[in-house]
């Protein structure tokens, strides 16, 4: 049976760990004596909080009385990464970036200290909240941070493409075995690369973070043209998902939810949360490292399993991704002026993002080196395009205030299609 958890949603500093270990005590979970029945788990979620975890976990395994606890459960201790609300908070390059390194700072930190460290990994199903091939991304991991046991999370659809099948459930879980298995016994023990490695993707996760930011988050009237070219209004209405669209009655970008956020890109086939700043950002270091340029990254891409996964993931999500049909979605934001001036950028990023991402992985087009994929994405769009073709029809007929209660019911089914035929959406 697995060990009981509490885990600490958004952990931000050791008074959270604290205070949770006071209430477990409070209600006889946690001894005086000093054990504990019980697992407390921090969850760093935010760019800034996945920053601060090794730090956080290196003061609370140095307090004597929290050490206690940990000791009692057998000397482990388990730390949950949010991949949904980091990629949500810094983009998808440097989200990947920042759990990478706080998992190397964990590892320092829980050596040093004589304990086993257990890292949860919070993915979820899309590319934009930690998804991808299961076995990719747990080769990919830092050295030491496997070290003979992983924990994952499988939501939503996956659940059932995964495991609904005895056959397929017995695979997908033998190739997490093998995986885990390959990153603890045949993976050298340095827990990091090259220092140049970290050095470029440090660079490259500080410029893709403020092309994303400067979107998202700085340019005035993004909230408005979100609302408006996507289905997030029609998410948060309908009775889809297991909790609301936002933390708080508000349009915020911040307060939303990163399941509808995803979720809503990729209805209106741009995926932004699993490619957007890569394309600048890459641009932007090769002017700033001439006598390095384009062969160093396309050294980083052979040599570098974390590095090919991240650029795999966003070949996938781009192969599924459709700057036209995306066009119509942009055309639903009234605001003429608005709509060309942040569909214009995101558009010029898109193609700027494909150019340098097939440059690096040496391909003519997307998908090239994955042609099952390829073929299984490319079947897939004569039945999708048309159901995003009919779906910005009826979200035009319905924020119309068209009475028809079948519209609502075609935006349901629509909605489920299109989510059904891209597959790893939320």
């Amino acid at each position: 049976m697995p060990s009981p958890q509490c885990i600490i949603s958004m952990c931000k500093g050791m008074s959270d760990m604290l205070e949770v270990a006071v209430l477990l005590k409070e209600v006889g979970l946690v001894h005086p004596s000093g054990r504990s029945s019980i697992n407390i788990v921090p969850l760093f979620e935010t760019i800034e909080d996945l920053q601060a975890s090794s730090g956080i976990m290196d003061r609370m395994l140095s307090l004597h009385d929290y050490r206690r606890l940990v000791d009692s459960r057998g000397s482990v201790q388990e730390v949950m990464l949010g991949y949904s609300d980091s990629n949500k908070d810094g983009g998808f390059v440097t989200s990947g970036w920042e759990l990478y390194k706080a998992e190397i700072g964990l590892v320092e930190v829980f050596e040093r200290h004589g304990v086993r460290l257990r890292l949860f990994h919070g993915r979820g199903g899309s590319v934009g909240r930690g998804g991808g091939p299961s076995y990719d991304a747990i080769i990919a991991q830092p050295g030491g941070a496997v070290n003979g046991q992983i924990r994952i999370t499988e939501q939503g659809e996956i659940i059932s493409s995964k495991y609904s099948n005895a056959e397929v459930g017995r695979n997908n879980l033998e190739i997490l075995a093998a995986a885990t298995l390959e990153a603890s016994l045949l993976h050298p023990r340095q827990s990091a690369p090259r220092r140049e490695y970290l050095t470029a993707m440090d660079e490259l996760s500080n410029l893709a973070f403020k092309a994303y930011r400067g979107l998202v988050y700085e340019t005035d009237g993004f909230v408005d043209y979100f609302w408006a070219s996507t289905v997030i209004n029609e998410i948060a209405t309908l009775n889809i998902g297991s909790r609301p669209a936002s933390r708080k009655k508000t349009r915020a970008i911040e307060d939303l939810r990163a399941i509808p956020w995803v979720f809503s890109w990729a209805q209106c086939r741009l995926m932004l949360p699993g490619w957007y700043g890569f394309g600048s950002a890459v641009e932007q270091w090769i002017a700033a490292h001439p006598d390095k340029g384009m062969p160093f990254l396309k050294e980083l891409y052979r040599e570098w399993p974390f590095f090919r996964m991240l650029l795999s993931n966003m070949d996938m999500v781009l192969a599924k991704s459709s700057i036209a049909i995306a066009s119509r979605y942009a055309e639903l934001v009234p605001d003429e002026a608005l709509r060309e001036k942040i569909f214009g950028r995101i558009r010029r990023e898109w193609h700027s993002c494909i150019e340098t991402l097939l440059d690096i992985m040496g391909q003519d087009r997307l998908l090239q080196g994955n042609p099952l994929l390829e073929r299984s994405v490319r079947h897939r769009f004569p039945y999708l395009d048309p159901l995003n073709h009919v779906q910005v029809e009826l979200l035009k007929e319905y924020r119309a205030q068209n009475p028809d209660e079948q519209v609502l019911r075609g935006i349901q089914l629509t909605i489920n299609g299109i989510s059904a035929g891209l597959r790893n959406t939320g």
